[in-house]
């Protein structure tokens, strides 16, 4: 069995961010994550970031991504890629199979679960025909691999996702058809929707899937309106001929792990679901385990590198690297960033039902 102090279960920019705080207060540090390469979701996301320039604000996620890389070499963590944590025992002990086939055991003092969150499925007639994916599929199809899946491509979902992703397809020569929502309002970000609907693509709300059609992959997409019950309204059907249904239908968090550790947990839909309780340093009900990220509720990257520093930074001082005074001055510094990325229409109930969430001193506060 192998020891360590501190293991980050997860190498996004929520583990990354963490593994950089901590090895920067001489923790020793082992960041594990079941891909080829770290970066998580970053090297998908070729946008460029809003916000500040404490929230890389003008720069590309994929850039962000190389930046955050190179700080984790610089300060010396260990990187574990292609190593897949299977189960989390007493004592915090990891079970880890390493490259497909090497089974160990990994015993850390302290653990964060950065282990990021699951795409949404959306069942209709059809739905398991070759075509109808979801939207992190195609962002790693077209962003990484450069490869068209369609030419005529149906968005489903007006978040901030399936804006950001139809925009992307755009820009990578397919035809989005159309971008349907069930709700009767756009989801995500105005800018984000002004720079689809500007491109001509139409934007459908109170509109939802019917059926897929195609004998071996999706040739069409029959769609249905929506009445303020959000029954489907008979007779409003209508027909696209697409070859691409893409799902951008929300995240959930990806909380295995987490439920095998025993924390308590809440239902939080804002949040995307189940999620752990987590106290203002990121730390759970059980002590010494920390999330951060879209385990801890689904936000923005900004917010997951925030909350891997706060949990990185509380680590730290845990195990003895920092004093309670430079912690939290550390701390507070990351928390005023944490709540200028909440602030705003979007941001406030985000950061009022976060505050909600948060215990302390022994006490929990609903």
């Amino acid at each position: 069995m192998r020891e360590t102090e501190f293991a980050i279960v997860g190498a996004g920019p929520a583990g990354l961010s963490a593994a950089i705080e901590a090895a920067r207060a001489g923790v020793q540090v082992t960041l594990i994550d079941e891909n080829e390469k770290p970066g998580g979701q970053l090297f998908k996301q070729i946008h460029k970031f809003f916000g500040s320039k404490e929230h890389y604000a003008g720069v590309r996620g994929i850039d962000i991504g190389y930046q955050l890389l190179d700080e984790v070499e610089k300060c010396g963590a260990e990187v574990m890629l292609n190593s897949v944590v299977w189960g989390i025992f007493e004592n915090l002990d990891l079970g880890i199979i390493q490259n497909g086939k090497r089974n160990l055991h990994l015993q850390p003092k302290k653990v964060l679960l950065a282990t990021g969150a699951v795409e949404n499925a959306l069942a209709f007639p059809g739905w398991t025909l070759a075509g109808v994916m979801g939207a992190g599929a195609i962002q790693t199809l077209v962003n990484v691999h450069r490869v068209l899946p369609g030419k005529r491509i149906l968005m489903v979902g007006s978040g901030n996702v399936g804006l950001i992703v139809s925009y992307q397809l755009l820009q990578a020569g397919a035809e989005v058809v159309a971008l349907v929502e069930a709700a009767p309002r756009i989801g995500g970000y105005a800018v984000h929707a002004s720079k689809v609907a500007r491109r001509g693509v139409p934007i459908l709300v109170s509109t939802t899937v019917k059926e897929a059609l195609g004998k071996e992959t999706v040739e069409q997409a029959v769609l249905v309106s929506l009445d303020e019950n959000w029954k489907p309204i008979p007779g409003s059907e209508r027909t696209l001929d697409v070859d691409v249904i893409c799902l951008a239908c929300g995240l959930s968090p990806l909380a295995e792990l987490a439920w095998m550790a025993g924390v308590d947990f809440t239902y939080i839909p804002q949040f995307g679901g189940w999620m752990p309780l987590h106290n203002e340093n990121m730390e759970t009900t059980r002590s010494g385990l920390y999330i951060a990220g879209d385990l801890a509720g689904i936000e923005e990257a900004s917010t997951a590198i925030e909350e891997g520093r706060l949990a990185g930074v509380a680590a730290a001082e845990s195990l003895g690297y920092l004093s309670p005074a430079a912690a939290e001055e550390q701390k507070t510094v990351i928390r005023k960033r944490l709540n200028q990325l909440r602030e705003g229409p979007f941001g406030e109930a985000r950061k009022e039902i976060k505050e909600q969430l948060a215990f302390g001193g022994g006490k929990w506060r609903y």
